[in-house]
């Protein structure tokens, strides 16, 4: 994560151009960690040195799995990634997608072990940070625990809205909660918030939102017949963003991220 500035004033004491590094970090959700406001360089360097980039993983690989023993915070460089746990019969019941600048990992932190799997949707990279180095950079750079307390926080709430939605809205509603919610995340990363490739499959996507993927089929197909998108496989088109608002019974002050978990 470090850039030419960085480089260009590496023996200079002084706090960053902000806006400069997010050149480079503005799609990846480290500038909360890395970038507090009142970071400088030396700090920049410290959690550079902790920062392992991994190869990257092809389509249907594990990063870890249900039970694996939690070393380490990922973050997702490029692909995409699922969260799920295994149930009784063998299935994948989905607990989240993780799209390029998102954290994997962090609900291992309490009980020392990975909850749930994860695994890629295509080919994807991630970026490591071993959690024990991170909490003892915490010690020197408070600005950082913070960050992580927020981002846990953040977490929590994300969980309960999830369950508040699985718990009374529609099937059409659920799905076009799903769908800006997909559409707001990629605006925050600088893509287009009308026009994107949703990796998941049918199944995953019928399992993350509790319902039939008969159900999730039949939804896409009516949101398409009735101009609310166009889907061409994985290839989704909202045409109509205010009326799938309106199923949602999102407002317009909502946060679409507010109403679905990642």
């Amino acid at each position: 994560m470090r850039n030419s500035s960085c480089n260009q004033n590496k023996n200079k004491n002084k706090i960053i151009d902000i806006n400069s590094i997010k050149v480079v970090c503005k799609d990846c959700s480290l500038q909360q960690l890395c970038l507090p406001k009142s970071i400088n360089e030396n700090d920049i360097d410290l959690l550079e040195r902790i920062i392992e980039r991994k190869m990257p993983l092809k389509r249907g690989n594990h990063l870890f799995k249900e039970g694996d023993t939690f070393k380490s915070i990922y973050v997702v460089r490029a692909g995409s990634l699922k969260s799920y746990s295994s149930t009784i019969d063998g299935q994948e019941q989905i607990t989240g997608f993780h799209l390029p600048g998102e954290l994997i990992g962090l609900e291992a932190i309490g009980k020392g072990f990975h909850p749930c799997s994860a695994k890629t949707l295509e080919t994807s990279s991630v970026c490591e940070l071993p959690f024990s180095d991170l909490e003892s950079l915490t010690h020197q750079l408070p600005s950082l625990q913070q960050q992580l307390l927020k981002l846990m926080s953040n977490e929590i709430l994300e969980d309960q809205e999830l369950m508040l939605l699985l718990g009374k809205k529609t099937a059409e509603a659920r799905l076009a909660a799903y769908l800006l919610s997909i559409s707001e995340r990629f605006k925050q990363r600088g893509f287009s918030s009308s026009e994107f490739y949703l990796s998941m499959s049918r199944n995953d996507i019928a399992s993350y939102l509790g319902l039939a993927v008969e159900t999730v089929s039949r939804m896409f197909t009516r949101f398409q017949e009735d101009s609310l998108i166009t889907a061409e496989r994985k290839h989704i088109i909202l045409n109509n963003k205010e009326k799938l608002r309106q199923l949602a019974g999102i407002t317009p002050n909502d946060n679409c991220q507010d109403v679905v978990a990642q």
